[in-house]
């Protein structure tokens, strides 16, 4: 029998291509299968209608959160989810069989958009955002943390070590504590987030020229927490910026930002488990002052 390769190190696993795999993959009996490129774990179409996901050992343990948020959230959204097919293990990887969306991704589409065409999606990305922080299901009590004010706390306690080990210049390092000690983040409740809702992971079709919502993937990294959490990515991947394309999202989603949602947002993002202002900086407009005063109002 053809064996899944170890990957129970971000090494081995970083050293296998999707092509090495292959041969396992088409083991597992579901048909023919053509990877993608993209992704940060191993996906292939399967067919026309499906898509395998590949947890590796060293990942495995993301297989539930996706599982469970593909099971949830099937038909909830005003949006298309993938729904299971199958789910299983071989050789200590896992694997998820998914329906597969139709389109293309929202950011391959983008620079094709005219502005109203964007304008006139931003309203339905609102309101989709909050059907997804409004579901209350007991299943989704599997997702982490456990609890967000000590998740908070700890991403606190490591914030500047985090931003120094991605290269960021140590003029914006030096203002991280001050602004975060200013920012009050409450005691919000405790919400689904997909935590990468972004262009990468939304895919849109044209119907008579007009564009439509088909599609939200991509629930591994999900979690419970504060839902201004899922704004940084939004802010960040989603309107890169523009204040016109942020503030009619929100009106979908039925909030309205003012300064302190601003600083949140950008608190959140100091904080976020994958936070990279060397790279934020590189690709989103300079703010008016190299401060993160006037970055939590350039982008949110």
């Amino acid at each position: 029998m053809i064996t899944f390769p170890p990957a129970g190190t971000e090494a081995e696993f970083d050293a296998l291509t999707r092509q090495d795999l292959l041969p396992a993959v088409t083991s597992l009996g579901f048909g023919e299968a053509v990877p993608f490129t993209e992704g940060s774990l191993p996906v292939y179409a399967v067919g026309d209608d499906l898509v395998l996901k590949l947890f590796p050992p060293v990942h495995l343990g993301e297989l539930p959160t996706e599982r469970t948020m593909l099971e949830v959230l099937h038909g909830k959204l005003p949006i298309p989810t993938p729904a299971v097919r199958e789910a299983g293990e071989r050789d200590g990887w896992g694997y998820v069989l998914m329906e597969r969306l139709r389109g293309e991704t929202l950011k391959d589409a983008w620079p094709k958009l005219s502005t109203e065409d964007k304008h006139r999606l931003a309203p339905e990305l609102g309101e989709a955002l909050a059907a997804l922080h409004s579901l209350h299901d007991h299943r989704l009590d599997v997702l982490g943390p456990p609890d967000w004010a000590a998740f908070v706390a700890e991403q606190r306690a490591k914030v500047v070590e985090h931003h120094r080990r991605t290269g960021l210049d140590e003029s914006w390092i030096a203002q991280i504590p001050a602004f975060l000690d200013s920012v009050d983040l409450g005691s919000p409740p405790v919400v689904p987030l997909h935590t990468e809702f972004m262009r990468d992971h939304l895919m849109v079709t044209h119907d008579g020229g007009r564009p439509r919502l088909t599609g939200l993937f991509d629930f591994e990294p999900a979690m419970r927490g504060a839902a201004e959490y899922d704004f940084v990515a939004v802010g960040l991947f989603v309107s890169g910026g523009d204040k016109d394309f942020l503030r009619r999202l929100l009106a979908g989603y039925g909030a309205e930002p003012d300064e302190d949602f601003s600083r949140r947002c950008l608190a959140y993002a100091l904080l976020h488990i994958y936070s990279n202002f060397t790279w934020y900086l590189r690709v989103l407009a300079d703010p008016p002052e190299p401060t993160l005063e006037s970055l939590s109002r350039a982008w949110w």
